[in-house]
């Protein structure tokens, strides 16, 4: 003998299958519809069809089927909550996806502006130090040029110094022997102005002996050359 509930139910099915001929009749034109849509009419006609069925004329094996497509429903329906948050997560991660892209591409952009600019610097730094080779090496050439002529200016310095010091022994001889010939004169100068003060004294000496010689002369040719009674006269005055 076959239940009221399946005979209920086969009705049930048949008014459901027409609904859901329907409905998918209605749903062909409307290709565009995605899987939440068919499953919320898939909801909606359980609903339908659980709430046409009495449960008071069930028995237990259909109240646990009713009870287990009732769970099944509320767990679908909870399914769809779910998915629907994280569809709302999806679309926030979504944006925030973007927004990160955008944020991404603009760090692109400045890094590759920073890479330009590290790369002209690069160039820069290369060109300064190739600037800074070029001077060392002409300082490295210059300072050998240096050296070189450090060196013989040192050479020409140690003969000259050799030369100065010829030059000050021959200086220092010549003043020695300057010297010598100086004392040598002051002690004939000396000398000579004792001789010349001796003949000096000599001169005056005899100067005065002439003197007195000349003036006896004189008186002696004065007293011959007078007459003799003039003489004898001028010894009697006398």
């Amino acid at each position: 003998m076959i239940s009221p509930f399946f005979k209920k139910k086969d009705s049930t099915d048949k008014q459901a299958e027409q609904s859901a001929k329907k409905t998918n009749a209605s749903t062909q034109p409307q290709e565009g519809l995605g899987e939440e849509r068919a499953a919320e009419v898939f909801v909606e006609d359980a609903q339908s069809v659980m709430g046409s069925v009495g449960k008071a004329n069930m028995d237990k094996k259909s109240l646990d089927l009713v009870f287990a497509v009732e769970q099944i429903i509320q767990a679908r329906q909870h399914a769809e909550l779910s998915i629907y948050e994280l569809q709302d997560r999806l679309t926030h991660s979504a944006g925030h996806v973007d927004r990160l892209n955008r944020d991404l591409k603009n760090l692109n952009k400045v890094i590759d502006e920073r890479e330009k600019n590290i790369l002209e610097l690069e160039q820069k730094l290369t060109e300064k130090n190739l600037k800074v080779d070029q001077v060392m090496e002409d300082y490295r050439e210059q300072q050998g040029t240096m050296t070189a002529e450090i060196e013989e200016l040192k050479s020409v310095i140690d003969l000259e110094q050799q030369k100065y010091g010829s030059l000050l022994q021959k200086h220092n001889e010549a003043l020695a022997e300057k010297a010598k010939k100086i004392n040598d004169l002051e002690d004939k100068i000396g000398r000579l102005e004792v001789e010349n003060s001796h003949m000096k004294q000599k001169y005056e000496s005899m100067r005065q002996e002439k003197n007195y010689l000349s003036n006896m002369i004189s008186d002696f040719t004065s007293r011959m050359s007078a007459p003799l009674g003039q003489g004898k006269n001028d010894r009697a005055g006398d």
